[in-house]
């Protein structure tokens, strides 16, 4: 009774923003352009659809993966877990949380390659650069920097060094690395990092960098807890432009053929 209680709160909550949205296509289907709504029936039963969906979708993240991914962090960093014994801040040592950050790393890869619109974009980059990249091969490039990303995070949190030294030094290296990008990659590379953060990484993610400083001595939540999606978002720039780097330096050995082909 408390879940339907709960989901019903949920859903009233959906359906209050999502009719905003509503109101304003109708309003210009209606008024501007002076058409009727195409296909009525099914457009209603979609939107019908939508509100379920994102209320199922909102009640799950409330319900499994916030707390699934705040349990994880608190109990891999919980000091009894990493040092046999409760430590007070100054007892930290950023290297006793190696299985935090490793599993930091492993959420981030297996999140974002199972991602459905970096599947989409993956396979448009085989396309734009003419084979160069290939579709799993961009996947695994842009996860793999997802999860470095999230792995350097969570080092942080532990640290408590501040985000900007970290987000000021990433983009540095991403300018650097425009300079030198084939042209064909770099807009593709620039979009990566808005496709990793999908629906299912950016909760655990979240969650993950909030369990993480709560239970980390002398770390602030409000503070430490936040920033981890950033992370998310940058690296995957990085990996990309350098994968696109690296194969483009292959072929002009001779090592490697593109092809339209690949995939």
């Amino acid at each position: 009774m408390e879940f339907i209680g709960d989901f019903g709160m949920i859903l009233l909550a959906t359906i209050r923003d999502v009719l905003p949205i509503i109101a304003l296509i109708a309003i210009f289907q209606l008024l501007v352009l002076r058409q009727p709504i195409p296909h009525l029936r099914r457009v209603l039963v979609g939107v019908v659809y939508v509100i379920l969906g994102l209320a199922l979708f909102l009640a799950g993240l409330d319900k499994a993966l916030f707390p699934l991914g705040k349990i994880m962090a608190q109990q891999l960093s919980d000091p009894n877990f990493i040092y046999g014994h409760q430590v007070t801040e100054g007892e930290v040592q950023w290297w006793a949380y190696g299985w935090v950050y490793l599993f930091a790393a492993f959420i981030g890869f297996a999140t974002t390659i199972a991602e459905p619109s970096l599947i989409a974009v993956a396979f448009k980059a085989s396309e734009v650069s003419a084979g160069t990249i290939s579709q799993w091969g961009l996947r695994i490039t842009v996860a793999m920097g997802v999860a470095l990303g999230i792995s350097l995070g969570t080092f942080r949190i532990v640290t408590g060094t501040p985000l900007y030294l970290y987000i000021l030094g990433g983009y540095l290296v991403v300018v650097v690395q425009t300079l030198y990008a084939p042209k064909s990659i770099i807009a593709l590379a620039y979009d990566s990092g808005g496709v990793t953060t999908s629906t299912v990484t950016v909760p655990l993610v979240a969650a993950l960098g909030l369990g993480l400083a709560e239970a980390v001595p002398g770390r602030n939540p409000a503070l430490d807890g936040f920033g981890l999606i950033a992370f998310a978002s940058l690296f995957p720039i990085i990996t990309v432009m350098g994968y696109a780097q690296y194969n483009q330096w292959l072929a002009g050995r001779g090592k490697i053929v593109p092809s339209k082909e690949d995939s």
